[in-house]
């Protein structure tokens, strides 16, 4: 995990900029965290099952697979994957694909438990919808 050197007091601002210094898999596990942080703060006493699957929630791909993810991304946005790398790149989006299915499973018992609808749920918790590329 890198290291960001700040300020001892943050303004909102100055807290953005350091987040910004962050690579695309640490500010994810970042956002996970602060999700985790604000949905203890909505719901302090959360029950065991209702935190497991929080946590599970906002479990996303391994930062190693993530980067090789978007690398792949990009090399097919550019035309410049080869066959093989087509290949990783339909596995890898399977195995993405099948973490969100499997979010949307846990969303579902979440709001189940607490009497709601998924997207009152998500609404609640802070959480968008996962952007497809």
């Amino acid at each position: 995990m890198s290291t960001v050197h700040v300020a001892a007091q943050l303004s909102t601002d100055e807290l953005l900029k350091a987040i910004k210094q962050l690579s695309l898999p640490e500010l994810e596990q970042f956002v996970s965290q602060a999700i985790a942080l604000q949905a203890q703060r909505k719901a302090p006493s959360l029950s065991r099952s209702e935190a497991q699957l929080l946590l599970e929630i906002n479990q996303g791909l391994a930062p190693a697979v993530q980067r090789r993810y978007d690398e792949l991304i990009t090399k097919r946005r550019a035309e410049t994957l080869t066959p093989h790398e087509h290949e990783e790149l339909l596995r890898l989006t399977n195995q993405s694909e099948q973490l969100e299915a499997r979010r949307v499973q846990l969303l579902s018992e979440l709001a189940r438990l607490r009497q709601t609808t998924v997207a009152e749920l998500m609404d609640n918790l802070g959480l968008r919808p996962a952007a497809y590329v």
